[in-house]
Protein backbone atom coordinates (compact mmCIF):
# COMPACT_ATOMS: atom_id res chain seq x y z
CA UNK A 1 0.00 0.00 0.00
CA UNK A 2 1.38 3.67 -0.87
CA UNK A 3 1.33 5.78 1.51
CA UNK A 4 -0.81 9.01 1.12
CA UNK A 5 -0.36 11.67 3.36
CA UNK A 6 -1.74 15.47 2.41
CA UNK A 7 0.59 18.36 3.71
CA UNK A 8 -0.55 21.33 4.28
CA UNK A 9 1.19 25.00 5.62
CA UNK A 10 -0.04 27.51 7.42
CA UNK A 11 1.16 30.78 8.42
CA UNK A 12 0.32 33.47 11.43
CA UNK A 13 0.94 36.76 10.27
CA UNK A 14 1.80 39.41 12.70
CA UNK A 15 1.70 43.10 11.52
CA UNK A 16 3.42 45.58 13.16
CA UNK A 17 0.15 46.34 15.79
CA UNK A 18 0.77 43.23 17.01
CA UNK A 19 -2.63 42.08 15.13
CA UNK A 20 -3.17 38.76 13.17
CA UNK A 21 -4.14 37.96 9.62
CA UNK A 22 -7.56 35.99 9.48
CA UNK A 23 -9.52 35.01 6.86
CA UNK A 24 -12.88 34.23 7.08
CA UNK A 25 -13.92 30.53 4.99
CA UNK A 26 -17.14 29.38 3.30
CA UNK A 27 -16.46 26.45 5.51
CA UNK A 28 -14.70 26.92 8.34
CA UNK A 29 -15.20 30.39 9.66
CA UNK A 30 -12.32 32.57 10.60
CA UNK A 31 -8.94 30.79 10.17
CA UNK A 32 -5.23 31.36 9.42
CA UNK A 33 -4.34 31.51 5.61
CA UNK A 34 -3.07 28.41 4.38
CA UNK A 35 -3.41 24.90 2.09
CA UNK A 36 -2.42 22.07 0.90
CA UNK A 37 1.56 21.46 -0.33
CA UNK A 38 1.86 21.47 -4.24
CA UNK A 39 4.28 19.03 -5.75
CA UNK A 40 7.66 20.35 -5.92
CA UNK A 41 6.73 23.25 -3.71
CA UNK A 42 8.81 23.49 -0.43
CA UNK A 43 6.66 24.33 2.81
CA UNK A 44 7.94 27.60 3.05
CA UNK A 45 6.85 28.69 -0.76
CA UNK A 46 3.35 26.79 0.12
CA UNK A 47 2.68 29.28 3.14
CA UNK A 48 3.43 32.16 1.40
CA UNK A 49 1.52 31.74 -1.76
CA UNK A 50 -1.63 30.01 -0.10
CA UNK A 51 -1.41 33.65 2.10
CA UNK A 52 -1.55 35.34 -1.39
CA UNK A 53 -4.11 33.94 -2.96
CA UNK A 54 -6.27 33.61 0.26
CA UNK A 55 -5.53 37.13 1.94
CA UNK A 56 -4.09 39.29 -1.28
CA UNK A 57 -1.10 39.99 1.38
CA UNK A 58 2.84 39.49 0.48
CA UNK A 59 4.50 37.81 3.37
CA UNK A 60 7.82 36.96 4.35
CA UNK A 61 8.26 33.79 6.78
CA UNK A 62 10.16 34.33 9.80
CA UNK A 63 9.92 31.26 11.74
CA UNK A 64 8.87 27.72 11.39
CA UNK A 65 6.83 26.75 14.39
CA UNK A 66 6.21 23.16 14.60
CA UNK A 67 3.42 20.48 13.03
CA UNK A 68 0.19 19.43 13.86
CA UNK A 69 -0.52 15.40 12.76
CA UNK A 70 -4.11 14.10 12.32
CA UNK A 71 -3.17 11.04 12.19
CA UNK A 72 -6.15 8.94 11.27
CA UNK A 73 -6.84 11.57 8.62
CA UNK A 74 -3.34 11.05 7.32
CA UNK A 75 -2.73 15.10 7.64
CA UNK A 76 0.09 17.46 8.09
CA UNK A 77 -0.07 20.78 9.17
CA UNK A 78 3.26 22.57 9.24
CA UNK A 79 3.07 26.45 10.66
CA UNK A 80 4.81 29.16 10.48
CA UNK A 81 5.06 32.43 11.60
CA UNK A 82 5.09 35.27 9.52
CA UNK A 83 5.22 39.36 8.81
CA UNK A 84 3.52 41.07 5.54
CA UNK A 85 5.75 42.67 3.14
CA UNK A 86 3.05 43.89 0.59
CA UNK A 87 -0.24 43.50 -1.13
CA UNK A 88 -3.68 44.78 0.11
CA UNK A 89 -6.10 42.63 2.33
CA UNK A 90 -7.96 40.99 -0.76
CA UNK A 91 -10.95 38.36 -0.54
CA UNK A 92 -10.91 35.35 -3.23
CA UNK A 93 -12.99 32.38 -4.00
CA UNK A 94 -11.27 30.66 -0.84
CA UNK A 95 -11.97 33.72 1.55
CA UNK A 96 -15.42 35.96 1.96
CA UNK A 97 -13.66 38.28 4.33
CA UNK A 98 -10.16 39.03 4.96
CA UNK A 99 -8.76 41.35 8.19
CA UNK A 100 -6.12 41.90 10.85
CA UNK A 101 -7.38 41.41 14.29
CA UNK A 102 -6.08 42.13 17.68
CA UNK A 103 -4.72 38.49 19.28
CA UNK A 104 -7.34 38.33 21.80
CA UNK A 105 -10.38 39.30 19.83
CA UNK A 106 -8.59 37.09 16.64
CA UNK A 107 -8.73 33.96 19.02
CA UNK A 108 -12.61 34.20 20.15
CA UNK A 109 -13.20 34.55 16.03
CA UNK A 110 -11.47 31.45 15.30
CA UNK A 111 -13.78 28.31 16.24
CA UNK A 112 -12.97 25.48 14.04
CA UNK A 113 -11.34 22.29 15.74
CA UNK A 114 -7.73 22.93 17.25
CA UNK A 115 -7.19 25.84 14.77
CA UNK A 116 -7.30 28.31 18.28
CA UNK A 117 -5.02 26.17 19.53
CA UNK A 118 -2.93 25.86 16.75
CA UNK A 119 -2.70 30.12 16.57
CA UNK A 120 -1.87 29.97 20.74
CA UNK A 121 0.97 27.56 19.73
CA UNK A 122 2.72 29.88 17.39
CA UNK A 123 1.97 32.77 19.33
CA UNK A 124 3.69 30.82 22.74
CA UNK A 125 7.64 30.66 21.54
CA UNK A 126 8.86 28.90 24.45
CA UNK A 127 6.03 25.38 22.76
CA UNK A 128 8.32 25.75 20.15
CA UNK A 129 9.17 23.89 18.19
CA UNK A 130 5.98 21.98 18.94
CA UNK A 131 4.61 18.20 17.35
CA UNK A 132 0.85 17.87 18.31
CA UNK A 133 -0.73 14.11 17.25
CA UNK A 134 -4.72 13.92 17.28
Amino acid sequence: MTPKHIVSAAAIVLNNQNEILLIKGPRRGWEMPGGQVEEGESLKDAAIRETKEESGIDIEITKFCGVFQNVSGCICNTLFLGTPVGGEPTTSTESLEVGYFPINEALEMVTWKNFRQRIEYCLTEKLQPFYIEF
